[in-house]
């Protein structure tokens, strides 16, 4: 697996998915909208953690900043 995401794309998911689990755990997401909004965070970390999206891929994207050849 080539990284497609890049640090600032990773922190950006992590904050959602610590924002998700707070609310889900508080009890202001409940029911099936909770569970699904719950898993997705577990995706998120998940992803951040391998620096990789699957869709990224699917759709030709990348927020990883290439380095510069030579250096």
């Amino acid at each position: 697996m080539k990284k497609n995401m890049g640090t600032t794309d990773r922190i950006i998911r992590i904050v959602i998915a610590a924002i998700i689990a707070l609310l889900y755990f508080t009890n202001v997401l409940t029911g099936t909208l909770g569970i699904v909004l719950l898993v997705l965070a577990v995706v998120f970390v998940g992803t951040s953690f391998i620096s990789f999206c699957p869709l990224y891929t699917i759709f030709g994207l990348s927020t990883n900043k290439k380095k510069a050849a030579g250096k």
